[in-house]
C-alpha cells in the first residue's frame, strides 16, 4: 500500500503560521491612530489660525467679529468672538471593523502499480524404431520460458495559501472638548453691544457733600468694548461754559474698571472720555 506524501500539508502549516498576523492586524489599528492624531492636530491647527491672534506678550488672544447695526435709533456695533460662530472640525473614529480570512489547502496523492508475469514451456517427443536390419532413433524436444512485468507509479502533491482582509472606518465628528466647550461657553458670555461712540456709566449724578467730601464712581468703554479708565476726566462748568483745564476740585483715581471721583465743592461738573460726557450736579 503506498503511503501518502505529507510533504504539502507541512508546507501549508508552515505557510500559514508565517503569516504576519501582527503586521496585518496591527497595522490598519496604527494608521487609524495616526490618522486620529492629525485630526486633533488640525483641529487645534484651525483654532489657532481662524479663531485666535498672537498678543505682544507671546499669548493667544480671541478674534471678535464686530456687527454694526442699529439699536433704538443709535449706531451699535455687536462684538461676537469668531469660534462661537463657526464649526470646529472634531473629526474623531468611531469604529474599526477588521475582517481577516485565511484559507490554506493541501492534498498529496501516491499511485503505485505492479504487474508481473512469468510463463515457462517445454515439451519432449522422443520417437525410436529399427528399420531393415538398421538401428533408427528420433527424438524431438522444445521449450519456451517467458516473463513480463508492469510497473506504474503516480505522485501528486498540491498546496495553496489564501488570505483576505477587509477593513472598515466609520468617522464622523465628534463631540467636542469638555475644555473646549467650556471656553465657548465664556466667549458666548462675553458677547456684548457696544455704542460706536463708546459708554460712561455714572454711579450717581447727583452727589451731596458730607462733611465737605462727595462722590461717584465713573466706568467708560471705548468703542472696541473694553474699559479705559484712564480716559476719564473731569470739568468743572461755571456759568454754563465748561473749564478747559480739568477741575481741581475733583479728584479722579481710576482703577482697572473705572474711577472714582471725589469732589471737595458743590457745582457742576462735566465727566468726558473719548466721545461720551455726563453731567454731575454736586451740592
Amino acid at each position: 500500500m503506498a503511503s501518502l506524501d505529507t510533504t504539502p500539508s507541512l508546507v501549508a502549516t508552515n505557510a500559514l503560521q508565517s503569516i504576519p498576523f501582527g503586521s496585518i492586524i496591527g497595522a490598519p489599528l496604527s494608521a487609524c491612530i495616526e490618522a486620529q492624531a492629525k485630526a486633533a492636530k488640525t483641529s487645534w491647527e484651525f483654532i489657532k489660525e481662524v479663531g485666535l491672534t498672537d498678543t505682544k506678550d507671546g499669548g493667544k488672544q480671541a478674534i471678535y467679529v464686530s456687527f454694526e447695526f442699529r439699536q433704538n435709533g443709535r449706531s451699535t456695533t455687536l462684538s461676537v468672538p469668531l469660534l462661537t460662530i463657526v464649526p470646529i472640525p472634531y473629526l474623531a473614529i468611531k469604529d474599526i471593523d477588521i475582517s481577516f480570512k485565511a484559507s490554506i489547502s493541501a492534498s498529496a496523492s501516491t499511485s503505485k502499480t505492479t504487474h508481473s508475469s512469468l510463463e515457462v514451456g517445454a515439451s519432449i517427443k522422443v520417437e525410436g524404431g529399427v528399420n531393415l536390419g538398421i538401428a533408427h532413433s528420433k527424438m524431438e524436444m522444445s521449450a519456451s520460458i517467458s516473463s513480463k512485468k508492469d510497473s506504474t507509479a503516480t505522485r501528486d502533491s498540491k498546496y495553496s495559501v489564501e488570505y483576505t482582509m477587509d477593513v472598515n472606518v466609520k468617522a464622523g465628528q465628534d463631540d467636542m472638548p469638555a475644555g473646549m466647550a467650556k471656553v465657548l461657553e465664556i466667549l458666548n458670555q462675553s458677547i456684548e453691544t457696544v455704542d460706536r461712540k463708546g459708554e460712561m456709566s455714572v454711579s450717581e449724578q447727583n452727589v451731596r457733600l458730607v462733611e465737605g467730601l462727595g462722590s461717584t464712581y465713573v466706568t467708560y468703554k471705548n468703542p472696541d468694548g473694553y474699559y479705559e479708565s484712564q480716559k476719564i476726566e473731569v470739568f468743572e462748568r461755571i456759568d454754563g461754559k465748561t473749564q478747559a483745564n480739568k477741575s481741581p476740585d475733583c479728584e479722579v483715581t481710576p482703577d482697572d474698571i473705572g474711577a472714582l471721583c471725589v469732589f471737595k465743592k458743590a457745582g457742576f461738573y462735566l465727566m468726558k472720555a473719548g466721545d461720551t460726557q455726563s453731567l454731575v450736579f454736586v451740592t
